[in-house]
């Protein structure tokens, strides 16, 4: 397949989970990475396996390791692998975190923080880091948001709080870059079959009636918020939306807030 071809692409969060399956989807259609991840033992052997994936595809990745709060190291990252690849074609903010803390009022204020500093400063600041590289051409920035960017999260307030801070920001960007040819959207998934809701913490948490709840019993809880009969999408049906915001098959898209939730946000009943 080629509908990324030698384009380069700028992934946050890329050493596991969707990252990690963006890159992979990525460059199956032809592109060459970027990937960043937390420094430490556990973000580098993520992106080994990512970048061991990509390789495999006959396309070329370079890893780096950055905290997407430190604009600095993020900076460093971004030159680190335009020396290697050129311009930037394609930005994905990806890079997130998500906790279930309870009641606004109750939560704590390192909580708060370290939400808004990750899933909307951390935004904020992969796009200043990767725009000044993207190619003269034009490009695209794609920001991961969630459905708790479109309505609320009971017990997660300073998640939704950053995700739907972050399509203010996307929607600023897409009237700020437009005349540059750079479009500007964000992809906004239900649940997913990934480490942060397949874990016993999540399940204990939408299973409390059990003792060890399986993700079989989490299962029948997620079906039911979804219009379509699947308790969460995988990571390649998130990717999948990232490849279409990334491609020339999108060209004329921007501002937009794509909803990959297997109809969760749709249900009235």
């Amino acid at each position: 397949m080629s509908r990324m071809t030698d384009k380069v692409v700028l992934i946050t969060g890329a050493g596991a989970g969707m990252g990690r399956s963006h890159a992979v989807r990525l460059a199956e259609e032809g592109a060459d990475i970027i990937a960043v991840d937390l420094p430490g033992e556990v973000g580098e052997q993520g992106l080994a396996e990512t970048s061991r994936l990509v390789q495999a595809l006959g396309r070329s990745i370079v890893t780096a390791t950055a905290d997407v709060r430190d604009h600095g190291a993020l900076d460093d990252a971004v030159a680190t692998g335009v020396a290697r690849l050129g311009s930037v074609d394609v930005i994905v903010a990806n890079a997130g975190i998500c906790e279930t803390p309870g009641p606004s009022w109750t939560i704590d204020e390192e909580v708060w923080n370290r939400a808004i500093d990750i899933n909307l400063t951390g935004a904020w600041n992969t796009v200043k880091a990767g725009v000044a590289a993207l190619s003269a051409a034009g490009g695209s920035v794609i920001i991961i948001s969630s459905t708790a960017g479109i309505s609320g999260a009971a017990g997660r307030s300073q998640y939704s709080a950053s995700k739907h801070a972050v399509v203010g920001l996307a929607r600023t960007l897409a009237n700020e870059l437009g005349r540059q040819s750079i479009r500007v959207n964000t992809v906004h998934p239900g649940a997913v079959g990934t480490d942060m809701v397949l874990n016993p913490e999540t399940f204990a948490r939408l299973r409390p009636d059990l003792v060890a709840p399986t993700a079989a019993d989490a299962a029948e809880v997620l079906r039911a918020n979804t219009l379509l009969p699947v308790p969460w999408v995988e990571s390649v049906d998130v990717s999948n939306a990232v490849l279409f915001l990334a491609s020339d098959e999108s060209r004329y898209v921007t501002g937009l807030q794509m909803v990959v939730d297997a109809g969760q946000t749709q249900k009235v009943a």
